[in-house]
């Protein structure tokens, strides 16, 4: 049996403008932005770039060669597949390695760089470390042989399909892919497409887990049925934080409704891709329920947050009103005092009681203050919400 490619992959939203920008990078090492050039040339020696080509086949999209072997295919849309040949049986799992360590320690940096200005990536969403579909292309194996390659890698096998030109035998990370008689690039458009809507998939699956922990961090601000006034501050902090990463994330999942229709379209336009699509052809209406669904969700999220922090902005508001109107009694009181202490005296005079009168006066009112300080911090406020049964999301 013959082991002929392995591929690797992932996809973040881009359109033909970061395509452009990361082409001005390959070729020329090039930005229009203000990078640190040093930077931006040591980034790209790294990449160990050999021919680079530009081309267009439904998206547009860069493809490259490196030293040792690898190549990489970048499309308008953000997908990014890289494959590796020089492979054996023998040495599959150090080759596959290979082209994961490039990915992460060569390519991935040199984009992160590239696109290091702007709206920021929200932390939840920084250092992932994803799980890489991995396919092994095998020439005319028998079915043994690739049960075989299963076995040495995973335990189970999650589904199969035959077709006249190839066939697939998916566990969860790896795919092994069987080519009867296909040319390679046409069992890389299959490979493409199976990434795409494999990281899809897991991005709304990320966000739906997102989501599940900042409501359960607003819950755990608002689960406090009385809250002191000293810590509105802290919890309000919070808040602001929150509503900040949803927001972040809620401009991340609008983009991804652009992106399913122009690949169902192209795909469904791929002759080649016919037979894949009577099978998974479904699972792009299935990507759309499933963004819908996330949507909806993350509105609810926004809507929860932004109600928490109104109601401890008012409690907030509420604090600093009987702060300000705790000061302006001791202020009134002190004024008073001095007033009633002009009236008892003839005429102004310098005297040392009257220094002494003077500090004791500051003296009441800076403990006055203290002691109203205290009785405000110390309040409890109710932050008592309506209580809901949770539904299983």
């Amino acid at each position: 049996m013959k082991i002929s490619n392995v591929y690797i992959g992932g996809w973040f939203q881009r359109t033909m403008l970061q395509l452009s920008e990361i082409y001005d990078f390959l070729r020329d090492c090039k930005s229009e932005l203000n990078f640190d050039q040093k930077k931006l040339d040591e980034y790209r020696k790294n990449l160990y770039i050999g021919n680079i080509d530009y081309g267009v086949a439904g998206e547009e999209y860069i493809t490259f060669t490196t030293g040792n072997g690898i190549g990489v295919k970048i499309f308008e849309d953000g997908l990014i597949v890289l494959n590796n040949k020089n492979i054996t049986e023998e040495t599959l799992f150090s080759d596959i390695e290979k082209v994961q360590e490039y990915y992460e320690k060569n390519l991935s940096p040199a984009l992160n760089y590239l696109f290091s200005l702007g709206a920021p990536v929200p932390k939840e969403l920084a250092h992932i470390e994803s799980v890489y579909p991995y396919f092994i292309v095998c020439d005319k194996a028998t079915d043994e042989q690739m049960r075989e390659l299963l076995v040495k890698t995973e335990k189970q096998k999650y589904f199969e399909f035959t077709n006249s030109k190839y066939d697939v035998i998916r566990g969860d990370k790896y795919y092994f892919v069987n080519n009867k008689s296909e040319s390679i690039d046409k069992i890389e458009r299959y490979i493409e497409e199976q990434i795409f809507i494999r990281e899809f998939k897991g991005q709304l699956h990320r966000y739906l887990n997102i989501h599940r922990i900042i409501w359960e961090k607003i819950d755990d601000v608002k689960e406090h049925s009385m809250v002191k006034g000293s810590e509105i501050v802290k919890f309000t902090t919070k808040l602001e934080g929150y509503a900040k990463t949803i927001n972040l994330i809620d401009g991340r999942i609008k983009q991804m409704s652009t992106y399913i229709p122009t690949r169902e379209k192209i795909a469904k336009g791929d002759k080649e891709l016919t037979e894949f699509l009577e099978i998974s052809g479904y699972r792009y209406e299935t990507l759309r329920d499933t963004l819908s669904y996330i949507q909806y969700l993350w509105s609810m999220t926004q809507n929860y947050v932004n109600a928490a922090q109104k109601q401890f902005n008012s409690i907030r508001s509420d604090v600093t009103s009987k702060s300000v109107n705790s000061l302006t009694i001791v202020t009134s009181m002190s004024a008073g005092a001095a007033v009633l202490g002009l009236f008892q005296k003839s005429k102004p005079s310098f005297t040392m009681f009257g220094v002494i009168y003077f500090f004791i006066l500051a003296v009441i009112g800076w403990g006055s203050q203290k002691v109203l300080n205290y009785i405000s911090n110390k309040q409890k406020y109710d932050v008592t919400d309506v209580e809901f049964d949770k539904d299983i999301k």
